[in-house]
């Protein structure tokens, strides 16, 4: 099979496609990633010509031996869809989970998006939770960021807000939303800062910076994503409007939705205001 005729490539590529047109992704914004499985895998390997390995800057050894599509370094998100090759890339890591090589893409050179430590840092602690998750996405959603300027950067307050404002957001993400603090993008600080906060959650919120979103498939991760950032839009909204809010969702309407939908919300986010 051509790789770029393989179902998984036609996902990602849709998927930093939406982001670009949700205008998340300025210039070369944001980054996807995806844990590739082991047929989709075979089914493109007659494409595959390995370059040399090179240090992931993490170890990750429960990943070993792993293939991932991403997205390159400094390659905008609106070419994702135009010149995939270019744009994106398939790598293998080692034996060890300690080095990565591109076997397919990246074809003007490059390399894979500066935030890969952060991605398989958390590739890894979703996949010892559950196996099943399989994408990690960073964008940067416009009113979240907003937001972090004017909200206290914690996971309550965050949470919180961000579940008043659309009734489905306690069902989308009932174990809440983390932030954390703003750190440098790329480094090992914030992988590890993003990991202990995804052993709890599927997003994060970076602060001044973006959200960082887990999920089982394509459409789960965008979803949750982009129901979290239309939530903060409304926020934002209402904030212009007046300083308070004359009525919202109560402590008690929360529980009723939790019994209704059958999920369970944190005590800790049903504070009385």
């Amino acid at each position: 099979m051509k790789f770029l005729d393989a179902e998984f490539v036609k996902g990602f590529i849709r998927m930093a496609n939406d982001g670009w047109e949700q205008g998340w992704h300025e210039r070369n914004g944001g980054n996807l990633s995806y844990r590739v499985k082991k047929e989709e895998v075979e089914s493109v390997k007659e494409n595959f010509k390995p370059l040399e390995w090179k240090p992931i800057g993490t170890s990750v050894p429960a990943l070993a031996g792993e293939y991932f599509l991403v997205t390159g370094s400094g390659k905008f998100f609106r070419n994702t869809i135009i010149d995939p090759e270019d744009s994106m890339a398939m790598i293998e890591l080692d034996e060890k989970g300690e080095n990565y090589r591109i076997v397919w893409g990246l074809v003007n050179g490059g390399r894979p998006t500066s935030e890969l430590p952060s991605h398989l840092m958390n590739h890894e602690v979703k996949f010892k939770i559950n196996p099943k998750y399989r994408v990690i996405y960073h964008a940067h959603t416009t009113n979240i960021i907003a937001l972090t300027f004017v909200l206290p950067l914690t996971d309550e307050v965050f949470t919180r807000e961000l579940w008043e404002m659309a009734t489905e957001c306690p069902v989308v993400f009932p174990d809440g939303v983390g932030v954390v603090p703003w750190m440098v993008p790329g480094g090992r600080d914030i992988a590890v800062a993003t990991s202990e906060l995804m052993k709890k959650y599927d997003l994060a919120v970076w602060a001044h910076h973006g959200m960082f979103a887990a999920g089982e498939d394509f459409d789960i991760t965008f979803g949750l994503m982009h129901t979290a950032e239309k939530s903060a839009e409304i926020l934002v909204k209402v904030l212009s409007m007046r300083p308070d809010k004359l009525q919202t969702i109560t402590v008690q309407n929360f529980k009723d939705l939790a019994r209704d939908f059958n999920v369970t919300l944190p005590e800790r986010f049903l504070y009385e205001k």
